[in-house]
């Protein structure tokens, strides 16, 4: 005897079996979309767009290699805040090269006696924008204003001893000074602008 309740068996031919839904063919898998062609993958910046902090992108800035002598430094230069944008390496290099080149150009005008204005004002200016620039600047006019003292006191104690007629001796050992401030101010701008910190032979560290 059947069961007057049980089902009915059912046939496979008038009822076959659903496939499970999944994604259509082509299409990225569950959970994300496919990135459409020149769009950057997850976790890449776009092109020109800064990366999170500590993960670097591209080229390091300017700052975390040191050159010549000058030990690393961090941009903005961690000077006193003066509100001015900091140099760049290339324009950190050339007003350094500059102070040089400056004071041999006032020594050669000044007979010796104005070396040290050119360095003095790239120091006031640019010495909380870059580091090379400070130091360089510094040891130029440190140079320059020794040179300068050296030309004034031969100056005046020539002067001075000229009442015994031998002063006059002194007038050209005071040319010869300048010259040197001049030669040795040449050679440090060159040295700079290579990217080589230059230190005179001797100067008085009067600007620490």
């Amino acid at each position: 005897m059947t069961d007057p309740n049980a089902q009915p068996p059912v046939d496979p031919s008038q009822n076959p079996p659903q496939a499970p839904q999944g994604p259509a063919s082509g299409q990225p898998p569950y959970g994300g979309q496919q990135p459409q062609p020149g769009q950057p993958q997850p976790g890449q910046p776009y092109p020109g767009q800064q990366p999170p902090a500590g993960q670097p992108y591209g080229q390091q800035p300017y700052g975390q290699q040191p050159y010549g002598q000058v030990p690393p430094q961090q941009y903005p230069y961690q000077g006193q805040q003066t509100g001015a944008a900091p140099l760049t390496q290339a324009e950190d290099k050339q007003w350094a090269s500059f102070a040089h080149f400056g004071g041999a150009l006032g020594a050669f005008l000044g007979a010796g006696m104005a070396g040290w204005i050119a360095p003095l004002i790239i120091y006031m200016v640019f010495k909380d924008r870059g580091p090379f620039t400070r130091q360089e600047s510094k040891e130029a006019l440190n140079f320059q204003l020794t040179v300068t003292i050296y030309v004034i006191g031969l100056y005046v104690v020539g002067t001075i001893l000229a009442l015994v007629l031998i002063g006059f001796l002194l007038y050209p050992l005071a040319w010869l000074v300048g010259i040197i401030g001049v030669i040795f101010g040449i050679i440090g701008g060159v040295k700079v602008n290579n990217g080589e910190a230059y230190r005179y032979f001797h100067a008085i560290r009067m600007v620490k």
